[in-house]
């Protein structure tokens, strides 16, 4: 397995395809990331990517780990993404 772009790879290679300047793109790349943060709590999906999605989490009991003590873990709202098809059928193969 190689190792993951990074921000700066990810920003020349957009710079390169769009025929931009990597501040063009760099810009791009922050204002997709603000705002998918701002509208995640309605859900929101990149197209052939994946979908962000605010989940409530019911309360529920838990151990903790070191004593084994039973703790109650309160309820709680979180972000999850969720992998279109067309991502996974890229990445992993049609079956």
């Amino acid at each position: 397995m190689g190792k993951p772009l990074t921000k700066s790879q990810v920003t020349d290679s957009i710079a390169k395809k769009t025929g931009v300047t990597k501040k063009i793109a760099a810009e791009m790349i922050n204002t997709l990331a603000q705002l998918s943060y701002k509208e995640a709590k309605n859900s929101f999906t990149i197209p052939g990517i994946g979908k962000l999605v605010l989940v409530k989490r019911k309360a529920r009991v838990g151990r903790n780990p070191q004593t084994g003590v039973a703790i109650k873990i309160p309820a709680k709202k979180v972000v999850k993404f969720r992998v279109a098809k067309a991502c996974k059928d890229a990445v992993l193969g049609a079956k």
